[in-house]
C-alpha cells in the first residue's frame, strides 16, 4: 500500500500526511511567494511569446524581410513551445520541477537577448524556435509547482489566476513596444524581454524550493522535506517530528503511456480536444481579427484596439475563473464558456460593421475564451496525480499548441479561397462547438462513472 511522507506532531498524535497539512492550513507567506514567482514567469512568457507580432513590421523594414514571409517565424516559436511542453513533462516528473523551470527561464532569456542581434531571416527563424523551447519548458512546471503548493480547496482558483499572466504579459508587451520602438528601436524590446527573465531566473535559483509533494512521492531526504514543511507550517518547527517515507515505485520514470492507463484514456483525450480547439480560436482571433476588421471597412486602429480588449478580457476571465469553478463546478463553467464562445464568435461576424459593438463583443469573447483556457489548465492540474502531473499538463499544452499553429494557417487558407471576413469568422464557431461537445461528453462520462462507483457492488472491495 502506498504511503505519503508523514509528520507526527507529538507521540500521541495521529500521523498527518503532507497533503493534509497543506490542505488544512491557510496559505503561508512562503507559499504565496512561490505562487507569485510562478506568476511572474508566466507574465514574462506572455511578453516574449507575443512581442514578435508587435515587432514584425519594424523588423521587416530594418532587415528588409518581406512581412508576408513572417508566417514561418511566427510558427517557429510555437513549434518550439509545443516540442518543449511535451518533452519537459516526463523530465520534471522524474527529476523535479524547480531546475527544469530555472533552465527553461534561462533559455528564453538568453535567446531573447540573442534575437536582439539578428541580421537575417534564418537567424530570426532559428532563434524564435529556440526561444519557444524555453517558453514551452516553463509552463508545465509553473502549473505543477503552483498546484502542488496550493491547498486543494484553492487549487483551481490559484492555477486559473496564474494564467492571467499570459494576456497580462501580452498587454505589457504591446504597451512597451509602442513606447520603446520609436525611441530605441525594436531591438530594445528583445533586450528587455531577455534581461527581465534573466533576473527572475536568478531569483528562482535562490528563492524557489522543489515541490514538497514531489519530494514526498519520490522518497527524498526527510530533513529536506521537514525544512520545507516547517516554512509552510511554522508551528511544526519546534515540535518533535517523525517523518516516515515510503517510495512509490509507480511514480518512477512515469512514461507518457501512463496518461492512458488506469481508466485515464478517455479523460486525457477529452481534455486534449478543448486545449487544441481553444488555442486554435485564441491564435486565430489574435492573428486575423485586425486584418478581418480592416477588410470590413474599419480603421487600422480598430484592429489594435480589438486585440488589446481581447487580452484585457482574458485577464478578467482568468481572475474570475477559479472562483466560478469553485462555486459552480469546473464542468458547468467550462460548458457555459465554450457555449457562449460559439454565440459570441457568430455575433462578431455580424458586428464588424459597428465599431462599438465589435469592441464590446471582442472584450466579452476574451473573457470567455481565455477564461476557459485558464479553466482547462486548472482542470488538467487536478486531473493527474503528482507523479505524472507535469507530463499530463505538458502534453495537454503541447497538443493545444498544435491548435495555436493551425489557427493562423487556417485563417490564411480561408483568405486564399477568397472567403469574406464574415464567412471566416463564422467558421471559427466550429472549433468552439467541438470544445463544447468534448466538455459535455467528459462531464457525462464522469457523472456515469461516479454513479457506478456509488452503487453497492458485492464483488468489489470496499
Amino acid at each position: 500500500m502506498k504511503k505519503n511522507a508523514e509528520v507526527v506532531v507529538d507521540s500521541g498524535a495521529r500521523a498527518l500526511t503532507i497533503n493534509e497539512i497543506i490542505d488544512r492550513r491557510p496559505l503561508s507567506p512562503f507559499q504565496v511567494r512561490i505562487i507569485v514567482l510562478c506568476g511572474v514567469v508566466l507574465v514574462l512568457e506572455g511578453f516574449d511569446a507575443q512581442c514578435i507580432g508587435f515587432l514584425a513590421p519594424s523588423i521587416s523594414e530594418t532587415l528588409r524581410i518581406p512581412l508576408r514571409t513572417f508566417g514561418p517565424i511566427f510558427a517557429a516559436g510555437l513549434i518550439g513551445l509545443m516540442v518543449a511542453a511535451m518533452a519537459i513533462g516526463p523530465v520534471a516528473d522524474r527529476w523535479g520541477r524547480k531546475w527544469p523551470l530555472v533552465a527553461a527561464t534561462l533559455t528564453f532569456a538568453v535567446f531573447s537577448l540573442l534575437t536582439a542581434r539578428v541580421t537575417s531571416f534564418n537567424e530570426l527563424l532559428i532563434l524564435r524556435f529556440l526561444t519557444g523551447l524555453g517558453l514551452g519548458g516553463a509552463m508545465p512546471n509553473v502549473v505543477a509547482l503552483t498546484s502542488e503548493y496550493a491547498p486543494k480547496r484553492l487549487q483551481s482558483v490559484l492555477v486559473a489566476m496564474l494564467f492571467c499572466g499570459i494576456p497580462l504579459g501580452a498587454l505589457v508587451s504591446g504597451l512597451s513596444s509602442s513606447v520603446m520602438i520609436p525611441t530605441w528601436g525594436w531591438r530594445s524590446v528583445f533586450y528587455l524581454g531577455g534581461i527581465l527573465p534573466l533576473a527572475v531566473s536568478l531569483a528562482l535559483i535562490t528563492a524557489l524550493p522543489e515541490s514538497v509533494r514531489f519530494l514526498s512521492v519520490r522518497g527524498a531526504n526527510p530533513l529536506k522535506i521537514v525544512a520545507i514543511m516547517a516554512r509552510i507550517s511554522p508551528e511544526l518547527a519546534s515540535a518533535p517530528l517523525n517523518l516516515s517515507i515510503s517510495r512509490d515505485p509507480a511514480s518512477k520514470g512515469m512514461p507518457v503511456s501512463q496518461l492512458f492507463a488506469e481508466g485515464r484514456a478517455a479523460g486525457t483525450i477529452l481534455l486534449w480536444v478543448p486545449f487544441f480547439m481553444n488555442l486554435l480560436i485564441i491564435y486565430f482571433i489574435v492573428n486575423w481579427l485586425p486584418g478581418l476588421l480592416r477588410q470590413s471597412g474599419m480603421p487600422v486602429s480598430a484592429g489594435i484596439a480589438a486585440v488589446s480588449l481581447f487580452s484585457l478580457g482574458g485577464i478578467v476571465g482568468a481572475l474570475a475563473e477559479g472562483r466560478l469553478m469553485t462555486g459552480f463546478g469546473a464542468y458547468t463553467v467550462l460548458l457555459a464558456e465554450f457555449g457562449v464562445s460559439v454565440l459570441l464568435i457568430g455575433a462578431l461576424a455580424y458586428a464588424s460593421s459597428s465599431y462599438l459593438l465589435a469592441m464590446a463583443v471582442t472584450f466579452v469573447l476574451g473573457v470567455s475564451v481565455q477564461g476557459a483556457q485558464a479553466g482547462i489548465n486548472a482542470a488538467s492540474a487536478s486531473f493527474y496525480p503528482t507523479s505524472m502531473r507535469a507530463t499530463g499538463v505538458g502534453w495537454a499544452l503541447g497538443i493545444g499548441r498544435i491548435g495555436s499553429i493551425i489557427g493562423p494557417v487556417f485563417g490564411g487558407v480561408l483568405l486564399s479561397m477568397e472567403w469574406t471576413p464574415q464567412q471566416i469568422l463564422l467558421s471559427g464557431m466550429v472549433p468552439a462547438l467541438c470544445a463544447t461537445v468534448a466538455v459535455l461528453t467528459s462531464n457525462l462520462l464522469q457523472t456515469n462513472a461516479s454513479a457506478y462507483h456509488s452503487e453497492p457492488n458485492p464483488g468489489r472491495a470496499r
